[in-house]
Protein backbone atom coordinates (compact mmCIF):
# COMPACT_ATOMS: atom_id res chain seq x y z
CA UNK A 1 0.00 0.00 0.00
CA UNK A 2 1.10 3.54 -0.71
CA UNK A 3 -0.46 5.85 1.88
CA UNK A 4 -0.20 9.60 2.32
CA UNK A 5 -1.45 11.81 5.16
CA UNK A 6 -3.09 15.07 4.10
CA UNK A 7 -4.41 17.37 6.81
CA UNK A 8 -5.58 20.86 7.64
CA UNK A 9 -4.99 22.30 11.09
CA UNK A 10 -5.36 25.67 12.76
CA UNK A 11 -2.84 27.05 15.24
CA UNK A 12 -3.34 30.20 17.29
CA UNK A 13 -6.33 30.27 19.62
CA UNK A 14 -8.13 26.93 19.90
CA UNK A 15 -11.07 25.86 22.04
CA UNK A 16 -9.74 23.35 24.57
CA UNK A 17 -11.59 22.10 27.65
CA UNK A 18 -14.16 24.86 27.41
CA UNK A 19 -11.75 27.79 27.07
CA UNK A 20 -9.86 29.51 24.27
CA UNK A 21 -6.18 28.73 24.54
CA UNK A 22 -3.24 29.73 22.34
CA UNK A 23 -1.35 26.83 20.75
CA UNK A 24 1.68 26.92 18.48
CA UNK A 25 0.64 23.72 16.68
CA UNK A 26 -2.99 22.88 15.95
CA UNK A 27 -4.46 19.73 17.45
CA UNK A 28 -5.02 18.10 14.06
CA UNK A 29 -1.39 18.72 13.15
CA UNK A 30 -0.26 17.01 16.36
CA UNK A 31 -2.48 14.04 15.50
CA UNK A 32 -1.24 13.94 11.88
CA UNK A 33 2.39 13.80 13.05
CA UNK A 34 1.58 10.93 15.42
CA UNK A 35 -0.03 8.99 12.56
CA UNK A 36 2.84 9.63 10.14
CA UNK A 37 5.36 8.50 12.74
CA UNK A 38 3.63 5.10 12.75
CA UNK A 39 3.06 4.82 9.00
CA UNK A 40 6.36 6.29 7.80
CA UNK A 41 4.67 7.93 4.82
CA UNK A 42 4.50 11.42 3.28
CA UNK A 43 2.81 14.19 5.27
CA UNK A 44 1.15 17.07 3.43
CA UNK A 45 -0.41 20.06 5.14
CA UNK A 46 -3.18 22.02 3.45
CA UNK A 47 -2.39 25.69 4.00
CA UNK A 48 -4.92 28.36 3.19
CA UNK A 49 -3.91 31.19 0.85
CA UNK A 50 -5.59 33.81 3.03
CA UNK A 51 -4.78 32.93 6.63
CA UNK A 52 -7.52 32.41 9.13
CA UNK A 53 -7.51 34.88 12.03
CA UNK A 54 -5.48 33.98 15.11
CA UNK A 55 -8.53 34.66 17.30
CA UNK A 56 -10.68 31.59 17.94
CA UNK A 57 -13.93 33.59 17.82
CA UNK A 58 -12.99 35.27 14.55
CA UNK A 59 -11.98 31.95 13.00
CA UNK A 60 -15.31 30.44 14.05
CA UNK A 61 -17.17 33.33 12.36
CA UNK A 62 -15.09 32.91 9.22
CA UNK A 63 -15.68 29.13 9.14
CA UNK A 64 -19.42 29.64 9.65
CA UNK A 65 -19.57 32.07 6.72
CA UNK A 66 -17.59 29.73 4.46
CA UNK A 67 -19.90 26.82 5.29
CA UNK A 68 -23.16 28.79 4.87
CA UNK A 69 -21.96 30.20 1.55
CA UNK A 70 -20.46 26.87 0.41
CA UNK A 71 -17.22 28.74 -0.35
CA UNK A 72 -14.18 27.35 -2.09
CA UNK A 73 -11.17 28.11 0.09
CA UNK A 74 -7.97 28.54 -1.86
CA UNK A 75 -4.96 26.62 -0.59
CA UNK A 76 -1.28 26.67 -1.41
CA UNK A 77 -0.24 24.30 -4.18
CA UNK A 78 0.74 20.86 -2.92
CA UNK A 79 2.87 18.17 -4.52
CA UNK A 80 0.81 14.99 -4.58
CA UNK A 81 1.05 12.45 -7.38
CA UNK A 82 -2.28 10.60 -7.38
CA UNK A 83 -0.83 7.72 -9.41
CA UNK A 84 1.53 6.88 -6.54
CA UNK A 85 -1.01 6.57 -3.73
CA UNK A 86 -3.87 4.21 -3.00
CA UNK A 87 -4.67 5.26 0.57
CA UNK A 88 -5.42 8.74 1.88
CA UNK A 89 -5.39 9.52 5.59
CA UNK A 90 -7.38 12.77 5.73
CA UNK A 91 -7.24 14.95 8.83
CA UNK A 92 -9.20 18.01 9.86
CA UNK A 93 -10.73 19.81 12.83
CA UNK A 94 -14.51 19.57 13.15
CA UNK A 95 -15.76 23.04 12.22
CA UNK A 96 -19.50 23.61 12.26
CA UNK A 97 -20.25 19.90 12.33
CA UNK A 98 -18.03 18.88 9.42
CA UNK A 99 -14.68 19.35 7.78
CA UNK A 100 -13.53 22.90 6.97
CA UNK A 101 -14.22 24.23 3.49
CA UNK A 102 -10.49 24.12 2.64
CA UNK A 103 -10.74 20.31 2.91
CA UNK A 104 -13.89 20.31 0.74
CA UNK A 105 -12.02 22.36 -1.88
CA UNK A 106 -9.09 19.93 -1.82
CA UNK A 107 -11.49 17.01 -2.29
CA UNK A 108 -13.11 18.80 -5.25
CA UNK A 109 -9.69 19.25 -6.85
CA UNK A 110 -8.22 15.82 -6.10
CA UNK A 111 -9.24 12.56 -7.78
CA UNK A 112 -10.43 10.30 -4.97
CA UNK A 113 -11.88 7.60 -7.21
CA UNK A 114 -10.74 4.18 -6.01
CA UNK A 115 -8.90 5.55 -2.98
CA UNK A 116 -9.25 4.11 0.49
CA UNK A 117 -9.82 7.14 2.74
CA UNK A 118 -9.22 6.96 6.48
CA UNK A 119 -10.57 10.18 8.02
CA UNK A 120 -9.35 11.53 11.34
CA UNK A 121 -10.52 14.64 13.12
CA UNK A 122 -10.08 16.64 16.26
CA UNK A 123 -13.04 18.09 18.13
CA UNK A 124 -14.16 19.16 21.56
CA UNK A 125 -17.22 16.96 21.94
CA UNK A 126 -18.90 16.65 18.54
CA UNK A 127 -16.70 13.85 17.12
CA UNK A 128 -17.13 13.66 13.33
CA UNK A 129 -20.43 15.54 13.29
CA UNK A 130 -21.87 14.94 9.81
CA UNK A 131 -18.47 14.85 8.10
CA UNK A 132 -18.44 11.09 7.47
CA UNK A 133 -21.72 11.30 5.53
CA UNK A 134 -20.53 14.42 3.72
CA UNK A 135 -17.27 12.66 2.83
CA UNK A 136 -19.23 9.72 1.35
CA UNK A 137 -21.33 12.17 -0.67
CA UNK A 138 -18.36 14.23 -1.87
CA UNK A 139 -16.21 11.18 -2.70
CA UNK A 140 -18.78 8.63 -3.95
CA UNK A 141 -16.21 6.42 -5.70
CA UNK A 142 -13.80 6.25 -2.78
CA UNK A 143 -13.80 3.59 -0.08
CA UNK A 144 -14.44 5.58 3.11
CA UNK A 145 -13.04 3.55 5.99
CA UNK A 146 -13.51 3.75 9.73
CA UNK A 147 -12.41 7.11 11.11
CA UNK A 148 -10.62 8.30 14.22
CA UNK A 149 -12.15 11.22 16.14
CA UNK A 150 -9.95 12.57 18.95
CA UNK A 151 -10.77 15.33 21.41
CA UNK A 152 -8.30 18.11 20.82
CA UNK A 153 -7.73 18.42 24.56
CA UNK A 154 -6.65 14.75 24.61
CA UNK A 155 -4.58 14.60 21.42
CA UNK A 156 -1.29 14.28 23.30
CA UNK A 157 -2.65 11.13 24.98
CA UNK A 158 -4.15 9.52 21.87
CA UNK A 159 -1.37 6.99 21.16
CA UNK A 160 -3.35 3.87 22.10
CA UNK A 161 -6.38 5.05 20.11
CA UNK A 162 -4.14 5.69 17.10
CA UNK A 163 -2.53 2.26 17.36
CA UNK A 164 -5.91 0.53 17.62
CA UNK A 165 -7.30 2.50 14.67
CA UNK A 166 -4.31 1.72 12.48
CA UNK A 167 -4.80 -2.02 13.06
CA UNK A 168 -7.63 -1.83 10.51
CA UNK A 169 -5.17 -0.40 7.98
CA UNK A 170 -2.27 -2.75 8.57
Amino acid sequence: MNPVVVYFSHAGENFINGISKKVSMGNTEVLAHKIVNRLNCPLIQLKEMACYPESYDETVKCAEYEKKENRRVAYQKIELDRSKIDTLFLGYPNWWGSYPRIVATFLEDFDTDGLAIYPFCTHEGSAFGSSMNELKTQCPNADIRSGLPVRGSRVERADVAIENWLLAYK
